[in-house]
Parts: C-alpha cells; sequence; structure tokens
C-alpha cells in the first residue's frame, strides 16, 4: 500500500485531513461574501497564528504569504481558522482598528443584509459541501442498505437487549408501531424518538417489547450495538500471531461446532467462548466442503484472534443506482434528512430524561473514532460530509464568538433598525471566546476520562 493511503488509514491523520479541508471551505465562505460586497479581507488562516482565544499572545504563523490586500496563511494552533475582515470584531479582537472612523470598505460600512451574508457565508458553504459530496457519493456508488425484512436469521443482542425482552433470532417488525425499511435505522428511531415499544415475531407470534426508561441512555453509554443482524461464523481474516493463526483456523473457514457442541450463528458461538477463557477447545470447522477439526486455547478476554464476515456476506442487500439528476436530488434531500437528524439528537442533550451531556458530549478524540481504521474513499466522504453538517449546526449556535452570535445580533439590528454597539460586540464576543474555550476543555477532558478510568 502507498505510503500516503498508511497514513491516512489513521483515524486522527483522516479527522485532521478533513477538517482542515471543511475549515478552509468555512473560512471561503466568509471571504467570499466579503469580496462580493467589496469588502476588505486583511487575513485568511488555516489554524491560528496565536494562543485562542488570546488574539496577542504567540504571534506567529507555520507559513504566510501576501496577494493583494490579504495575507493567506497556516498557524501554529491546530484549532480552527479565521478571516480577518476589516471593521469586524473577530476573533482578532482588533481594538485599535475599530477606534478609528469606518472607511468604505470595512465590515462596518456595509449594510446589515450583507453583514449577515458575509456572516452565514461559512455556514453556507459547509451545506453546500455537504450536498456535493452527498451528490458525488450517490452518483458514483449508488446507495446500499440493508432491508429489516431480509433480516431472514432474525437478530442477535447484548445483555441489554435481552434485559428488556429480546431473544436471539428475534426479527424486528417495526418501532412504536411504526415500520422501519432499514434495519440500520432501527436504532436510530429508538434513540432520536425515545421509543416506547419493539415489535418483533419470535416463533411465528408478534411480541410488543416494552422498552424500559434508561434503556436510552444505555444505549448511548454501550460500546456494543444493541442489535445486529444474526449471521453464521465465517472468517474474514486471522490475526498473525493470535490463536486462531496458532490453531491454523483460516479465512472463509466456517465455525460449525466447539467442544462438539453445534454453533450454526456467531452469538451462540461468542456466548459460550465467553464461558471457555484460557480454557482449552476443539472447533469443527467447515473448510470447502471438508471438515476439519481443530484444538486451541481461548484467550483471556474470550476471543481467539480472528475476524468475521457481518450481514453483507449472507444476507441480501438492496442496491440503488443514481443518474446524475437522480443524485442531485438524492445529496439535497440527504443533506436535509442529516441535518434534521443532528438537530433532534442534539436536542436530546436538553429535552432528555436520559441523555446526560458528561455521556453524551465528545471531544476531538470522539470524533476521531467516527472514522475507520482503514481508509475506504466511500466511507471517509461520507463521514467528511456528516462533519460539514456537524460544522455548520456548531457555527449556528448563538454564541458570540461563533458565526451565529454574531447573526443574532444582525438579525437584531435588521428588524429594529438599531445598530448593538461596538463596545458591547466586544464584551460579548470575548465572553464568547472564553465560553467556547471552557466548553472545548470540557469536552475533551471527558474524553481523557473516557481513556483513562472507564477502560
Amino acid at each position: 500500500m502507498h505510503p500516503l493511503l498508511l497514513l491516512a488509514g489513521s483515524q486522527w491523520a483522516q479527522l485532521f485531513f478533513a477538517l482542515s479541508i471543511l475549515i478552509l471551505l468555512h473560512e471561503f465562505g466568509h471571504f467570499t461574501f466579503a469580496k462580493l460586497f467589496k469588502t476588505k479581507v486583511e487575513k485568511f488562516y488555516l489554524f491560528f497564528d496565536f494562543l485562542f482565544p488570546f488574539s496577542g499572545l504567540l504571534n506567529f504563523s507555520l507559513f504566510k504569504w501576501k496577494k493583494g490586500e490579504t495575507q493567506y496563511g497556516i498557524g501554529w494552533f491546530p484549532l480552527g481558522g479565521y478571516v480577518k475582515i476589516a471593521g469586524m470584531v473577530d476573533e482578532s479582537m482588533d481594538k485599535d482598528a475599530l477606534s478609528k472612523p469606518p472607511e468604505p470598505w470595512e465590515y462596518r460600512s456595509k449594510p446589515t443584509w450583507q453583514r449577515l451574508l458575509i456572516m452565514l457565508g461559512g455556514i453556507i458553504v459547509n451545506i453546500l459541501t455537504a450536498m456535493v459530496i452527498y451528490m458525488f457519493v450517490f452518483g458514483v456508488w449508488g446507495e446500499q442498505f440493508l432491508p429489516t425484512n431480509h433480516v431472514k436469521w432474525g437478530i442477535m443482542t447484548d445483555s441489554l437487549g435481552q434485559s428488556i425482552g429480546l431473544r436471539p433470532g428475534d426479527k424486528v417488525l417495526s418501532v412504536d408501531g411504526q415500520k422501519v425499511e432499514r434495519f440500520n435505522h432501527i436504532i436510530t428511531n429508538i434513540v432520536l424518538n425515545e421509543a416506547k415499544s419493539l415489535q418483533v415475531e419470535r416463533d411465528g407470534r408478534s411480541l410488543d417489547i416494552p422498552i424500559p426508561a434508561g434503556t436510552i441512555r444505555k444505549i448511548l453509554k454501550g460500546d456494543r450495538e444493541l442489535i445486529a443482524p444474526r449471521v453464521p461464523t465465517v472468517v474474514s481474516d486471522v490475526i498473525p500471531g493470535s490463536e486462531a493463526a496458532k490453531m491454523k483456523l483460516q479465512k472463509e473457514d466456517s465455525i460449525i461446532a466447539l467442544n462438539g457442541k453445534p454453533v450454526f450463528f456467531f452469538d451462540e458461538f461468542h456466548e459460550q467462548l465467553l464461558a471457555l477463557k484460557g480454557q482449552a477447545i476443539r472447533l469443527t470447522v467447515m473448510r470447502g466442503s471438508q471438515l476439519a477439526v481443530l484444538d486451541g486455547i481461548v484467550g483471556p478476554k474470550g476471543d481467539l484472534g480472528f475476524y468475521r464476515y457481518g450481514g453483507e456476506r449472507f444476507l441480501k442487500l438492496e442496491h440503488i443506482s443514481y443518474n446524475p439528476f437522480q443524485a442531485i436530488g438524492k445529496g439535497f434531500m440527504y443533506t436535509g434528512q442529516q441535518f434534521a437528524n443532528y438537530i433532534a439528537q442534539f436536542k436530546l442533550i436538553f429535552t432528555s430524561k436520559e441523555v446526560k451531556a458528561s455521556e453524551s458530549l465528545g471531544g476531538i478524540g470522539t470524533f476521531a473514532k467516527i472514522f475507520p481504521t482503514e481508509f475506504i474513499w466511500h466511507d471517509f466522504l461520507m463521514l467528511m460530509a456528516f462533519v460539514s453538517i456537524v460544522l455548520a449546526f456548531m457555527n449556528l449556535l448563538p454564541i458570540p464568538g461563533l458565526d451565529g452570535g454574531y447573526v443574532i445580533f444582525l438579525l437584531y439590528e435588521l428588524f429594529s433598525r438599531r445598530k448593538v454597539s461596538e463596545k458591547v460586540m466586544e464584551r460579548a464576543t470575548m465572553v464568547g471566546l472564553v465560553l467556547l474555550v471552557v466548553l472545548m476543555v470540557y469536552a475533551n477532558g471527558l474524553d481523557v476520562f473516557r481513556a483513562w478510568f472507564k477502560k
């Protein structure tokens, strides 16, 4: 594999690459509208050339050049980016420039509607970026999903699922009486709609499974899926040096018995394996058309050291292809759906009794974990589009220092026809920047706490 792809395979590298592009595009949105309205842009920076939010500390750039009236550069502090627009209260907190009479080419001299578009420019570009990426992905790869009614062997479920009454082999029919076409939307619907019940088919009978209070909180806290398609245990890869490698387990081997006891499905096999930690075992596998018997020892964590195939290997997936025009419509609609889902998810922090900020919020480490460990263009682009939506939403929050904070002041000015004083803007921006730093420290602190104390 090419060294660049190996680097890109890192979750952190993928996040850094995606964020860098999206930050540049966000700032380009502000820059474009500023230029459109003939407003002077003094700086355009990826990352900060000062210790954010203290504009007077550690001022230096890793790289910079000047073209026309604008200085372009890369700052040393890898957290966001900014454009310094003449005559505007922003992260740089340049009070000296604001103490002078306004010039025609300054932000503060422009009509309210123009300043509003300049401030919304970054959010607009982030949303458009997500749309374009989704349009491209759907146009090139189409869309593939597992229909709920194609999960022919039913579900496998963890201890949480079993505690609420689910059983291996149950076939999910609906959530709160509403059918869910796509299997991967079941958990999303349960969480976002705070569902009260699941309807399943078991042994040919329909059952209603109540979802007790506290379940959603446990779902969000858990490291495993509540439900997954039930499938046979077929080896997709063996970890070198593992017990599976020592016992000569091979790719494509289908495990059918453990210590002479039939185990057709993975959940059956996994449950028995956990009960045999550190013990000698004998596996019976189908290798091609032949039976093979393998002896080995279960690891201390109840594993052998191999990867298995998921539902896509055994269950019929639905594939939808889109022509260029259909891809445009699909990308537009999908962006709206993702934006609405993220708003609903964010809203739960404030409205749900089960969702706790300390358990749901996360910092840069949490973001990195959403990227796969292996670089795949399709997955990377889909996640990049999602992160672009998240950036758009977060910047829309009405916090001074963020775009949404400026927008609130501008909307007040637009409707009241009274301009907010620059002194008020300065103080609000400083409070907002300090608040942002506190929130970032808190969110990243949660990541550190989880990594060190919840292993």
